[in-house]
């Protein structure tokens, strides 16, 4: 009897123990759910700020507005207000949609550097993209992005014939956005089958990236060869390049 009710006690804490690990998890999943989408109302551009522009000028011009980002987009001295940085002048070009930045605020005006902040190894390229391929306005200065790349390119079969063949694929796994242009109406006219022609008015908005000499090659030759596409990435996104996806990987 005693060895039995030994035994049942033991299930007993057992079985407490295990429910508590599990509302512990739940907990911390909630809270890691709610930092990762919980937004904050900062300050965001909404017309081009000129270099030497006071931050006062721009606010009075309607240039600033307080929109939501998500905590996980943040950007290092973003502004809830305008009184940290009041007097001072922007240092370079700021785009509608970028977060307004301590950084890019200074008593001097204009910085004597390049406007963009371009890594000493990297240069600064600029590709135009649909609102679907940039990730529906979702992408902003500072964002991380993978690059895919679709298209009819030339490449090998499994024989080793020249074939031009449509795929997707992941061109570079992560890329940092330095700056969002302004977006501007495209005319694209397709033809059907029958001949019969269609015109319509694409947006699209030109990206500037961080690249290396030999990724920004990649970039300009997919993007003059097929039609570009971004991943918003996180810290935490896991991407790696892999086989191109085709018409007969599609349902593998």
């Amino acid at each position: 009897m005693d060895r039995r009710r030994i035994l049942l006690v033991g299930a007993v804490l057992v079985a407490a123990l295990g429910g508590a690990l599990v509302f512990l998890y739940a907990q911390g999943a909630d809270s890691r759910a709610e930092d990762r989408f919980d937004t904050v109302e900062v300050l965001k551009a909404t017309a081009i700020i000129e270099p030497g522009e006071t931050i006062e000028d721009a606010q009075a011009a309607g240039k600033l507005a307080l929109a939501d980002v998500t905590q996980d987009q943040l950007l290092n001295g973003y502004q809830t207000d305008t009184s940290a940085i009041a007097g001072t002048k922007a240092m370079q070009t700021i785009y509608p949609g970028e977060q307004i930045v301590a950084d890019k605020f200074g008593a001097g005006g204009v910085a004597a550097t390049s406007a963009l902040q371009i890594p000493d190894d990297k240069i600064a390229i600029s590709v135009n993209l649909t609102d679907p391929s940039r990730v529906a306005g979702f992408v902003n200065p500072g964002s991380e992005v993978a690059i895919f790349v679709s298209g009819t390119l030339e490449g090998l079969t499994t024989e080793g014939a020249s074939a031009s063949l449509p795929i997707t694929r992941l061109l570079l796994p992560r890329v940092t956005v330095l700056g969002v242009g302004n977006t501007t109406p495209i005319s694209t006219t397709t033809t059907d089958e029958t001949g019969a022609s269609t015109t319509e008015q694409l947006p699209r908005t030109l990206l500037t990236l961080s690249v290396s000499q030999r990724d920004a090659e990649k970039v300009l030759y997919a993007a003059g060869n097929g039609e570009l596409a971004f991943g918003l990435l996180t810290e935490e996104s896991a991407v790696s390049p892999g086989p191109a996806m085709t018409a007969n990987e599609l349902f593998q």
